[in-house]
């Protein structure tokens, strides 16, 4: 791990850029985190309160900043934006975000042109083809946040249903994050168990139902929570650390981030959440996992349905 020296930026100081940045400190991921929001004021009293908590974590420099502040980062995460509403899909919010990646992604890359940049904001998998395209960077260096939330989120669910430690529940949400997203049963293994097996041979309260419900509670999971209080953020940030944390200590792990798709599962220029490789570089290698046909095609579907936003955005 990059221990000595390594820093992070963060673009946007909201719910869940500050958030990210107290996860990332209370990680010891960075000696140097910089906070960066069109609200200098915001961003300023987020390094601030951060700042007052050093003496309790690992050193740590925490400040706000203009772009030029950020220069030479490692890592920057972009989680400026449009906040998503309540009743208000994440594809709706394509056109409030798309003028403020115009205005970020130039700047970003202007002092940073070696950084990688990690995208949260939503829509994340459109917002970060569209970095992607304005950066100008190799594609392993553009990664959105993609379904490691929605993955975490599945995982919680069935190790609640199942009465298990949810880390030794194997399993994937893949495609767009967002309500086309797919949950990969096909896949999901409990003690080397299929869910059916496990079901039969541990669990023994598998209605015909279960999965349906779980995998609705997953889709809908952050329309829920702003619904009850405004916005999501917490997993998130805790999803953002755990990217940051493979790609600093080159863990080459596997975790369904967006990355821009060249043939994979037969869909093209599109970044979309799939299980992929992540260490040092971004993303090393997409795993083209063996889906079951009826998720293959939903996953298809899923990329359509993203293609078709892009274009219609003119993008």
């Amino acid at each position: 791990m990059k221990n000595m020296g390594t820093k992070i930026s963060i673009i946007g100081a909201g719910f869940v850029g500050s958030t990210s940045a107290f996860a990332l400190m209370m990680g010891g991921l960075a000696s140097n985190i910089v906070i960066v929001d069109i609200n200098k004021e915001k961003a300023e009293g987020e390094a601030m309160d951060l700042s007052h908590g050093v003496p309790f974590v690992n050193p740590v420099d925490v400040i706000s900043g203009d772009y030029s502040d950020t220069k030479d980062s490692d890592i920057v995460i972009i989680t400026a934006g449009v906040g998503q509403k309540p009743g208000e899909s994440r594809l709706d919010m394509i056109g409030k975000n798309l003028k403020v990646f115009k205005a970020i992604v130039p700047e970003v890359v202007k002092y940073s042109p070696n950084s990688i940049l990690l995208v949260v904001s939503n829509p994340v998998d459109i917002l970060s083809y569209i970095t992607y395209k304005l950066s100008g960077f190799p594609k392993e260096r553009v990664i959105g946040s993609g379904t490691v939330l929605d993955t975490s989120r599945f995982r919680y669910l069935l190790s609640e249903h199942f009465d298990v430690d949810a880390r030794n529940i194997h399993t994937y949400i893949m495609g767009e994050h967002g309500d086309s997203e797919i949950a990969t049963w096909s896949l999901t293994n409990i003690a080397g168990m299929n869910v059916e097996e496990f079901c039969q041979k541990a669990c023994g309260k598998c209605d015909g139902k279960f999965k349906y419900n779980i995998y609705n509670d997953v889709k809908n999971a952050a329309y829920d929570v702003i619904q009850k209080k405004g916005a999501t953020y917490y997993a998130v940030a805790l999803a953002v650390k755990r990217i940051v944390e493979a790609i600093l200590r080159d863990e080459k792990s596997i975790l369904t981030v967006s990355t821009l798709m060249e043939g994979q599962y037969g869909i093209e220029d599109i970044y979309i959440g799939v299980p992929s490789i992540v260490g040092i570089d971004g993303v090393s290698k997409i795993l083209e996992v063996p889906l079951a046909e009826e998720e293959f095609l939903k996953l298809k579907e899923s990329s359509s349905t993203l293609k078709k936003v892009l274009q219609e955005a003119h993008i």
